[in-house]
């Protein structure tokens, strides 16, 4: 397994009169599948709310999603399953998966009780998942439905953090309507996962599929982009860096010596990652000149190791006479993280009680997404830009449909 890893710049050529020169840089990476490439265990845990809501008809389907998981997992994976209400337990030790349907049974048997603790379910999820992570992919599933009343919010990121630091990814599934769509996404971005909404019960099938299939496709894991950068070049001071596909999240940026790293987490076999970094030039000499080099910093499970894959340097062309020759496909990308950020302003308006000012800047992104040809996300924020100018509330499902249009495109 090796690392894809191509830089394009919005526009390559620059003024060679211009003081300083704002560039967007667009760094597309993935895991390149070969025919002699083994496959690496999964180490999969559920972690799942069992509260007293999700009685009923939403545990039930829960369950059910479960056991479809079971059923597509191959020889030499391993599983385990943690349950929470205001306390956690081990439903299923972490074990290799010889007899599904005796680790269906005990699942079964979970039954609805109690308040919410996210964060003590996180943390045994994370001992249980640690038993079986040695050359393995080790995902963590975490299914609530509601906020977390018994639990400490800033310690679920700190234990979402700490999940990347062992190599794990925390993935976030929000059951109904009145979970915290604020913690979930922080917990999945922290953790290097995906945040899913099942709206409906009968979702739930479907929603843990996704995300599973999603995880089928990691080839390498705990991945690092590294820039170095040329003198007379700097990233912005303000979130120079994001993820902008398969979706959008605010990367923070680490120094390391005269370099820059930002954590990548897991890479999708043949599945682009897209990076957009934010730089400023300084005014260099005519021709072709050299305004960076990158490399990204992984562990292959295959091999059990941390490698380094070549580096690419990225390049300028600075006229006398400057003509711009815009890259469409970095456009659309700054177009998916505007969609994101003015979604969010709109968010933040809203909780500041700007009814107005939140509706504006949906609308705002609702035009982004159409520019981006993303309709379907255009729709979603559109209708919410006009609920709220109508003097309507949005509901908690239309602020949550709201969110998730704005970090992904929906299909």
């Amino acid at each position: 397994m090796k690392v894809s890893l191509l830089p394009v710049l919005n526009d390559p050529n620059l003024d060679a009169a211009a003081p300083s020169i704002q560039r967007q840089l667009a760094i597309s990476v993935s895991a390149m599948a070969s025919s002699i490439d083994s496959s690496v265990p999964l180490n999969l845990c559920l972690i799942l709310d069992h509260s007293g809501s999700m009685g009923g008809r939403p545990l039930e389907t829960v369950k059910q999603a479960a056991g479809r998981l079971l059923d597509r997992l191959k020889p030499g994976d391993r599983f385990c399953a943690v349950a929470f209400d205001h306390k956690a337990k081990v439903i299923v030790p972490n074990q290799i998966v010889e007899d599904s349907a005796s680790i269906k049974r005990q699942i079964d048997r979970l039954r609805p009780a109690g308040g919410t603790a996210i964060d003590e379910g996180i943390k045994l999820g994370i001992e249980e998942l640690g038993k079986g992570k040695k050359e393995s992919i080790s995902q963590a599933f975490l299914l609530t439905d509601g906020e977390n009343e018994h639990g400490d919010d800033s310690r679920c990121l700190k234990l979402a953090k700490l999940a990347t630091e062992y190599n794990m990814t925390l993935n976030s599934l929000g059951f109904g309507d009145n979970w915290n769509q604020d913690i979930l996404e922080k917990i999945a971005d922290a953790g290097g996962g995906a945040l899913a909404h099942i709206q409906r019960p009968e979702d739930a099938v479907d929603e843990f599929g996704k995300l599973f299939t999603r995880i089928q496709g990691v080839g390498l894991t705990n991945a690092y982009l590294l820039f170095s950068l040329m003198p007379k070049v700097r990233l912005a001071e303000l979130k120079p860096i994001a993820q902008v596909a398969p979706d959008t999240i605010e990367l923070p940026v680490q120094q390391e010596g005269d370099r820059f790293m930002v954590r990548l987490g897991d890479l999708m076999k043949d599945v682009e990652r897209v990076v957009l970094a934010n730089i400023y030039i300084g005014q260099l000499p005519e021709g072709t000149q050299a305004i960076g080099q990158l490399q990204i910093r992984y562990d292959d499970p295959t091999v059990g190791s941390s490698l380094l894959s070549d580096p690419v340097a990225v390049s300028a062309n600075v006229l006398k006479v400057y003509q711009p020759a815009l890259n469409p496909m970095v456009q659309q990308h700054i177009f998916a993280l505007a969609k994101y950020r003015q979604t969010q302003l709109a968010e933040t308006r809203l909780q500041q009680g700007d009814r107005a000012g939140a509706a504006t800047m949906l609308q705002t992104a609702a035009k982004t997404a159409l520019q981006m040809g993303d309709k379907s996300a255009a729709t979603v924020l559109q209708t919410s830009a006009t609920r709220l100018q109508s003097g309507e509330e949005l509901s908690e499902a239309d602020r949550k449909k709201t969110r998730i249009a704005s970090k992904t495109v929906l299909k």
